[in-house]
């Protein structure tokens, strides 16, 4: 019986070392989920905020594209007589994603000074 004590003091001092290891890997990061109807707006935004976490010395992960929502929408043409007459019309939102690591304070302040084209909107979270 006590080689099986032993053996359990040794199991639990291993999981305590991995509980430890993955106490130091914590870091912060700024999610930036930038969406836009056309993708060359959207584009040209993410090269401003990739342009202005690069300034600051910021680890940056993506920009990664999100998949397109697009939204369908389909109307008669006439009001009355001609039922089988259609109109399809679709609107597509083109989106990206940005991971900054561990941000400091003077990278998000001018992140929220930075000024970008109408048509975009960004969410931003802390993860």
């Amino acid at each position: 019986m006590t080689k099986e004590t032993a053996s359990i003091k040794q199991k639990s001092q291993r999981s305590t070392k991995v509980k430890v290891s993955k106490k130091e890997g914590v870091s912060q990061r700024l999610r930036i989920r930038v969406s836009a109807y056309e993708y060359k707006i959207l584009d040209v935004s993410v090269k401003q905020i990739m342009d202005t976490a690069l300034r600051y010395d910021a680890e940056v992960r993506g920009p990664i594209p999100l998949p397109t929502e697009i939204k369908k929408y389909t109307v008669n043409r006439s009001s009355f007589v001609y039922k089988d007459a259609r109109e399809q019309f679709e609107m597509r939102i083109h989106r990206r994603l940005i991971d900054i690591v561990n941000p400091t304070q003077k990278l998000v302040e001018s992140l929220t000074n930075l000024s970008l084209p109408s048509g975009v909107s960004i969410d931003v979270k802390m993860i």
